[in-house]
C-alpha cells in the first residue's frame, strides 16, 4: 500500500481520511505552538521591552491583562463554538491573537502594550478550548472507551 493510499484511507467509525485528519492535527498543532511561544518569548523579553518604554509600574499589567482576558473569555468561546460553530470561530480567535501580536510589536508605551496584550488575551482565550473541542469532533465516539474512562476516574470497576 502507498503512502497515498494510506493517507486517502478513512478508517472505521471516522467522518475523515487520515491525510485529512493529521492535516487537521497538524494545523491545531501549530497553533497552540504559536500561544506557547508567544508566552515564552514575552516572558524572556518583557524586562527589555519595560526599560525600553519606562513603565515599570505597569510592569505586572501586561501579564495580567493578557490573563485576565484569556480566562474570562475560555467559556466564552465554548458556548459560542456550540452555537455558531468552532471552525469560523477558532480562526476568528487566531486573527484576534496575530493582530494583538502584531499591535504588541507596534506599541509606543506601556499604556498602549497592556491594551493590546489584553486583545491578545481575548483571541488567545479561543485557541485551547476551541483545539480541543475540534478534536472533540473529529475523533469518533467509542462508547466502551469512554466508558472505560468515566469509570476508571470514578473509582468503579467495569
Amino acid at each position: 500500500m502507498t503512502l497515498r493510499e494510506r493517507l486517502a484511507h478513512q478508517p472505521p467509525g471516522y467522518n475523515f481520511t487520515i491525510g485529512r485528519i493529521l492535516a487537521i492535527y497538524v494545523g491545531l498543532m501549530v497553533t497552540l505552538l504559536l500561544a506557547a511561544l508567544d508566552q515564552t518569548i514575552v516572558a524572556t523579553a518583557l524586562p527589555r521591552i519595560v526599560s525600553d518604554l519606562g513603565g515599570i509600574t505597569q510592569y505586572s499589567w501586561v501579564f495580567t491583562a493578557y490573563m485576565l482576558t484569556s480566562t474570562v473569555t475560555v467559556p466564552l468561546y465554548g458556548k459560542l463554538g456550540d452555537v455558531y460553530g468552532r471552525k469560523n470561530l477558532f480562526l476568528f480567535a487566531i486573527v484576534v491573537f496575530l493582530l494583538g501580536s502584531a499591535l504588541c510589536g507596534a506599541a509606543t508605551d506601556m499604556t498602549q502594550l497592556v491594551v493590546f496584550r489584553a486583545l491578545q488575551g481575548v483571541g488567545a482565550g479561543g485557541l485551547f478550548p476551541l483545539s480541543l473541542a475540534v478534536i472533540g469532533n473529529i475523533v469518533p465516539d467509542f462508547p466502551l472507551i469512554n466508558k472505560s474512562f468515566n469509570l476508571s476516574y470514578s473509582g468503579q470497576d467495569l
